[in-house]
């Protein structure tokens, strides 16, 4: 296959960051990357352009830096609580998922976005309890999140309801 050599001029997932060269195959960049203002041929010319490229590069990894640094911090402080309905037996009825706590994360704060695959989450929850779960943020700022997860109100009445 005939291969090119290109100049990123932002971030493009799976390939690169701006300033970076990288060889693709000619018909990528011939139909996507050239024309859609991702990249630019890599000739003598062109590779003046680095150093304002890497300029661009570190004032967003600078930035990226900062809010990470925010929602790493504000995830710390988090504090949340879900109900889970467990039957007799403490058999539950169904589970939490990613999905389930960024959700109740985007309601409880208003401010925080985070992607169901930034939580990372081994198996689904199937049991009440105290979890810390880590969320991606950033490569260089862990965080984590305080989740318990409690039954019901109606289902305790209804336990101490059959106990009498």
């Amino acid at each position: 296959m005939a291969t090119t050599e290109v100049i990123l001029r932002e971030k493009v997932d799976g390939l690169g960051a701006e300033s970076d060269i990288v060889k693709v195959k000619r018909g990528f960049a011939r139909n996507f990357l050239l024309p859609q203002g991702k990249a630019f041929e890599a000739t003598r010319g062109n590779l003046r352009h680095i150093e304002h490229l890497k300029e661009v590069r570190k004032a967003r990894e600078a930035e990226e830096l900062k809010d990470a640094e925010r929602t790493a911090e504000k995830l710390r402080k988090l504090r949340l609580n879900i109900e889970l309905s467990i039957g007799q037996g403490g058999k539950a009825f169904g589970s939490i998922t990613t999905t389930d706590i960024a959700a109740l994360i985007k309601e409880k704060s208003k401010s925080l976005d985070i992607d169901r695959h930034q939580i990372q989450l081994d198996k689904p929850i199937k049991s009440l309890g105290t979890y810390e779960i880590p969320v991606k943020v950033h490569a260089t700022h862990p965080a984590s999140i305080s989740l318990r997860v409690i039954a019901p109100e109606k289902e305790k009445q209804d336990d101490k309801d059959s106990d009498s």
